[in-house]
C-alpha cells in the first residue's frame, strides 16, 4: 500500500500501531460533547416518557400456554394498524398475522403506557411485511406451530389441537382454508427471511413491504386509544 504526494514520491505503510481502550464506567466525560448532545438528550427523554395508554394489569409472554395476552394484543394491533396501509396499496386484506414468541422482550406494566414503554416491548427494527401464500404454506405453517408448541401471537387465525397436538380446527377469519386461495399473511422482516425457523414463507407468490416497523405500529395504537385490554382467549388452545 502506497500514497502519492504532489511530487509522486511514493510513501509506504510500514506500521500501525494502536491501543486498547476499556469502555467502562471510570472514563470521564467530556464536557464539550456532554454539552453538545444535552438538548438532543432532553428532547428524546421527554418524547420517551410521553403518556400514551394505560394499562389495567401486568402483562407476560409467560402468562399464558398457546396464547397470551400480550401477544395476542401485539398480533391484534399490527393488523389493525397495518391492514390499512396494505388495503390501500393493494385492495387486498391482510388474513392473518403471526410474529414470534420470543419477540417480546418485556412486559407490559400496570399503569401508565408511555412512548418508552413501545421501546421496550419491541426494542428490534423489524418492520412488517406481508406475503402471499398457497394453502400448501398455510399448511406447512399450521405444523410449525403445532410442533413448536410455542405462544407465537397469532391474529384471525385460529387453530385448535388435541391432546397429541394435531390439529382438530383450523380456521382463518372464521372459514376453513380453502386450497384454492392465496392468504396474505402478515409477519416481520425477520421471520420472512428464516428467523425461529420460520422457513415456510419462502418461496412465495409477492412480498409486500409496508416500511412501518411494528414499534410504530404499537406507538400509533396506543395514541388511538385511553386503556388496552389484552386477554387470553381460544385463537390457539389444546383440548385434553
Amino acid at each position: 500500500m502506497f500514497f502519492l504526494n504532489c511530487k509522486n514520491e511514493k510513501f509506504h505503510l510500514v506500521k500501525i500501531e494502536g491501543k486498547k481502550i476499556e469502555i467502562s464506567d471510570s472514563l470521564e466525560t467530556d464536557p464539550e460533547i456532554e454539552a453538545f448532545i444535552a438538548p438532543f438528550r432532553s428532547h428524546i427523554e421527554k418524547d420517551l416518557d410521553s403518556v400514551l395508554a394505560y394499562a389495567p394489569e401486568t402483562y407476560s409472554k409467560t402468562d399464558g400456554h398457546l396464547n397470551t395476552a400480550i401477544g395476542n394484543f401485539m398480533a391484534d394491533v399490527v393488523y389493525e394498524e397495518a391492514n390499512p396501509i396494505f388495503k390501500k396499496r393493494t385492495g387486498h386484506d391482510i388474513d392473518f398475522v403471526l410474529l414470534n414468541h420470543g419477540g417480546i422482550r418485556s412486559i407490559i406494566s400496570k399503569g401508565n403506557l408511555k412512548t418508552r414503554t413501545a421501546y421496550e416491548i419491541m426494542p428490534f427494527e423489524n418492520s412488517i411485511v406481508v406475503v402471499a401464500l398457497k394453502s400448501t404454506q398455510i399448511n406447512s405453517l399450521i405444523n410449525y406451530l403445532k410442533t413448536a408448541k410455542r405462544a407465537h401471537p397469532i391474529s384471525k387465525l385460529k387453530l385448535i389441537l388435541d391432546k397429541d397436538f394435531e390439529a382438530i380446527e383450523v380456521s382463518i377469519k372464521g372459514k376453513s382454508i380453502d386450497p384454492n386461495t392465496t392468504y396474505y399473511v402478515c409477519t416481520n422482516d425477520f421471520l420472512y427471511n428464516g428467523g425461529d425457523s420460520m422457513t415456510f414463507f419462502k418461496p412465495n407468490d409477492s412480498l409486500y413491504i409496508l416500511n412501518y416497523k411494528i414499534r410504530n405500529a404499537l406507538i400509533d395504537h396506543l395514541k388511538k386509544v385511553d386503556t388496552i385490554n389484552p386477554v387470553i382467549d381460544d385463537r390457539f388452545i389444546q383440548i385434553k
